[in-house]
């Protein structure tokens, strides 16, 4: 019985994992019903006006009234309709010194403005703390390396500054809205620790701070002197589906956070569930795994590929230098923007593979015992020769191309460079250096592809290209153009997606035009192709084997 490939099994994989998270947001986003007695319904209905109002305090659980500043009310308040306001908290004296703030959101029945231990002494009265105070390393400051003489002495802030306070600009409140019933057993665990019954068996209102939308963009470093800040509340009703999905967030990037991912990291992923619909999101999470489905099998052929290969005439040596050094600048340029996770490590994988196909090219030998040492051909008697004289031939076209755009190539650069040094903010030296080299890569990288598309159309060839693993790149750059859009990257690197589809389709035509002669396909290509060397043998050995019996029955 023929085994599974590995492929097959990470389709099945994949197939199961999406009908899995298909049923999982179809159970989250279903609403609770009862299955049992008693049976409780939310209290909320249309045409009922409430009171909310806010309340701040330096302290957590305020004793009293003199610790709450009063933020202001709104009344009448109709939850069933979206609001946003805006509110100038004055900052206590704790808060200043590098102390917590907190928005005490209420809500109540009647017209009455009530104060803090009115509120809290009220049955009837929902209470939710929200924090608006964050604590965090403040932002690294970019200068102009040449005009800001002055600033440029100050050192620069380093991840083992202290964390101080900051506040928040913008605060998201929900209530849910959708008419639901439950029973003791029935009550969601995201919901459990927010359900009050009245005496009636009715659910109070249940609020919620959206806590995907809560983005490090918004916070604002508190300084000794401030003695005030804006703040600006954002009111939307909500179904019970989605703040059990911002519950499970929540959780998840708790989780995210205890494995070792910065803040940056988390509010990368909270961008993709703030910043989208339900059904953006859904096509987001299926998106992202054919992605990352792609990602594995892309590195797995390539990887085959050049395991198999034996010769690399037909392939440009500067080009697969270039790529490597592209990916190196690549990775630590992302690396000093503090980019997301989700781009650094596909990145960094890929170029630990970028410089292993290097090592290949250049045939070298690297070992503890003998240091480096070029590595002699693996191919034998006249077919060595053969392909020494094809890999001259590929070189001496490689060295033609590369010719042709340098004219063009250098002179960029090192415009690039001097017009960024002269009119844009850096953070360091560094920076400026990775940042300049990084822009050259992406702005200039398209004309280094440039180089095999000529080999190409030299040899008319484009058999010894793994086109296997260009299918996988191809697809996974198409989609990098819908992520371009919904997780944040440099700028460089948004553009770069766009530019790599060029270059693919370019290789699309250049794969029309000049067909592979399956007859004539070598070792290499087999290679290429998935199969092995030993496997066509003994397909060969058996047919003639088969052909053999057959003559002798004849002449039997």
């Amino acid at each position: 019985m023929k085994l599974m490939s590995i492929s097959s099994v990470c389709g099945i994989i994949f197939l199961c994992y999406i009908l899995h998270s298909t049923y999982t947001l179809y159970m989250l986003f279903r609403a609770p019903e009862c299955t049992d007695t008693p049976c409780y319904r939310s209290q909320l209905t249309k045409g009922k006006f409430l009171q909310l109002s806010l309340y701040t305090s330096p302290l957590a659980n305020p004793p009293n009234a003199a610790k709450v500043a009063k933020l202001g009310t709104i009344n009448p308040f109709d939850p069933f309709i979206e609001l946003d306001r805006t509110f100038t908290i004055t900052l206590p004296k704790e808060t200043r010194s590098n102390g917590t703030l907190y928005l005490f959101a209420v809500l109540t029945k009647g017209a009455k403005s009530l104060d803090w231990d009115s509120v809290r002494s009220q049955s009837t009265s929902v209470i939710k703390k929200f924090g608006l105070t964050h604590y965090m390393v403040p932002r690294t400051a970019t200068i102009n390396l040449l005009n800001d003489k002055g600033t440029a002495k100050k050192p620069a802030r380093s991840m083992n500054q202290k964390r101080v306070a900051h506040i928040r600009q913008n605060v998201f409140i929900h209530i849910i809205t959708e008419q639901f019933s439950v029973s003791p057993r029935d009550v969601p665990a995201e919901l459990a620790r927010d359900i009050r019954i009245t005496p009636d068996k009715l659910v109070m209102p249940i609020i919620r701070n959206d806590f995907s939308k809560e983005k490090l963009s918004d916070l604002v470093e508190i300084e000794p002197k401030a003695t005030e800040a804006t703040v600006t509340i954002h009111y939307a009703p909500s179904s019970v589906g989605k703040i059990k999905m911002l519950a499970q967030i929540e959780r998840a990037m708790s989780d995210l956070t205890k494995l070792g991912f910065s803040e940056k990291d988390i509010d990368e992923v909270k961008s993709i569930f703030s910043d989208t619909n339900v059904y953006l999101l859904c096509g987001t999470i299926i998106i992202s795994s054919v992605h990352l489905l792609i990602d594995f099998l892309s590195f797995k052929n390539d990887i085959l590929f050049w395991k198999r290969k034996r010769h690399y005439a037909g392939l440009s040596l500067r080009s697969t230098l270039w790529r490597t050094f592209s990916h190196i600048i690549i990775f630590f340029y992302l690396l000093d923007e503090e980019t997301s996770l989700l781009i650094l490590i596909p990145t960094g994988i890929g170029t630990l593979i970028e410089m292993w196909k290097a090592k290949k090219i250049l045939k070298l030998d690297i070992s503890l015992r003998h240091g480096v040492r070029f590595r002699a051909n693996d191919t034998a008697g006249t077919a060595d020769v053969s392909i020494q004289t094809q890999e001259n031939n590929t070189l001496e076209l490689d060295k033609e191309a590369m010719q042709y755009l340098s004219y063009v190539l250098y002179p960029l650069c090192v415009g690039g460079a001097i017009y960024s040094l002269l009119y844009l903010p850096h953070k360091s030296w560094y920076s400026w250096t990775i940042s300049s080299l990084a822009n050259g890569v992406y702005a200039f990288g398209f004309l280094f592809m440039l180089p095999q598309l000529f080999i190409n159309y030299k040899l008319k060839s484009v058999a010894a290209l793994p086109w296997r693993v260009f299918m996988y790149k191809a697809f996974n750059t198409f989609i990098d153009d819908v992520f371009a859009f919904i997780i944040t990257m440099p700028t460089a690197h948004r553009f770069a997606c766009f530019r790599d589809d060029i270059v693919f389709l370019v290789y699309l035509y250049q794969r029309w035009l000049y067909p592979v002669d399956k007859s004539r396909i070598d070792e290499d290509e087999r290679a290429l192709m998935g199969k092995d060397q030993t496997d066509t043998t003994s397909d060969t050995e058996q047919k003639s084997k088969k052909l053999d019996g057959k003559e002798n029955k004849k002449d039997n």
